[in-house]
């Protein structure tokens, strides 16, 4: 028995015998059909682990996005007025966010190109001077925040004192105009100091033709009326060397100057005195960009900032207005030498305190 079933399997293998039975035939035939086509496939397709994170991150993006969504409904209908603050600090935390990527981005081309700062273009110039400031106020926060529980006591602080704790990121479309003009209120409280000092020191200086010359435009800034560029580029000597120069100003007027630029007078006379050189140098040195840019270039919003950084309250001044008085600064700015900042300092009284619209 054993014989014979060893011979039938070998004839069935290898054909020496007659034909296989129907159950070998099928099972030859499978593994032809095998052997041709492949392996079996499954019939479900299963999705690779990269797909499936996807899709889960997906999912959870659009569901973090309805209950977003609700939750904005719910505070906008139960506390209106709690949702307008919590929407414009969202909004300022993510422009503030945007602001420290592009400065990052400057700051790297800087590095990797060896750029200095008054290489740049006139908007990363102004990009990284304005972002700076705001670090500043925000670093201030972040030491306030620093002692347990204090944060509770920050937040109140905020809330109670936008104006001086918060950028203008954080601030509403009516607190910005608000706040501008509080800020210019108090700069212009030292505008009658300023003049009052230049006109101490007309005995002072030796030539009798600057001696006139400062005359004339003292009393034509008392009677009221806006100076010519070529009147005050006439005293440009005064203010290189005595009695006006940046080195021999004196402590008081160095204190008038600082409010006059919005800059804290609370410092000792030679941090004083290097505050008011180093922001003097980089207005000079955005003037000099931005009259390669071209005043046309400027959108409404950058004009009005450009003038208010230069002491001109614009916010309530036309846009065609804000244009020709940037252009007379400039115009005065990049014909001034290093040496000759004192004078451009003394321009955010000497240009704005009699200009059109700015006397209430």
């Amino acid at each position: 028995m054993a014989v014979s079933r060893v011979c039938w399997a070998r004839a069935a293998l290898w054909g020496s015998a007659g034909p296989p039975g129907p159950y070998v035939a099928r099972r030859l035939q499978f593994v032809r059909s095998g052997m041709a086509w492949g392996a079996p496939r499954s019939s479900k397709l299963h999705l690779s682990p990269k797909a499936d994170v996807k899709s889960l991150i997906s999912y959870v993006v659009t569901k973090t996005k309805v209950i977003n969504g609700k939750y904005h409904r719910f505070l906008g209908r139960h506390f209106p007025r709690f949702y307008v603050l919590y929407t414009i600090f969202m909004k300022g935390l993510q422009m503030l966010w945007a602001d420290a990527k592009k400065a990052r981005r400057i700051k790297t081309n800087m590095w990797k190109h060896n750029i200095k700062f008054h290489q740049l273009s006139y908007r990363e110039m102004e990009h990284l001077r304005q972002f700076r400031r705001d670090v500043t106020k925000c670093l201030f926060l972040g030491i306030l925040s620093i002692p347990p529980f204090a944060n509770y006591l920050v937040f109140l602080l905020m809330y109670l004192f936008p104006r001086q704790l918060l950028i203008q990121h954080f601030w509403t479309p009516k607190q910005q105009i608000d706040f501008l003009d509080i800020y210019h209120a108090l700069r212009k409280q030292s505008h009658p100091e300023i003049l009052c000092y230049l006109e101490k020191v007309i005995p002072l200086i030796s030539d009798s033709g600057l001696r006139w010359h400062m005359t004339e435009l003292c009393t034509k800034m008392q009677r009221g009326t806006h100076p010519a560029i070529h009147d005050i580029l006439a005293l440009r000597e005064c203010f290189s060397n005595h009695p006006l120069g940046m080195n021999q100003l004196h402590a008081l007027q160095m204190k008038a100057l600082s409010r006059a630029m919005l800059l804290t007078p609370y410092l000792p006379p030679v941090l004083l005195r290097y505050r008011l050189k180093t922001h003097t140098t980089v207005i000079h040195q955005l003037d000099k960009a931005l009259a390669k840019l071209g005043i046309g270039q400027l959108t409404a919003q950058e004009v009005k900032s450009a003038c208010y950084l230069r002491g001109l309250n614009s916010t309530h001044i036309a846009e065609e207005r804000c244009r020709t008085w940037l252009g007379e600064w400039l115009q005065l700015s990049c014909s001034l030498k290093e040496a000759e900042l004192s004078l451009l300092l003394h321009n955010v009284v000497l240009l704005s305190i009699n200009y059109i619209g700015t006397r209430r």
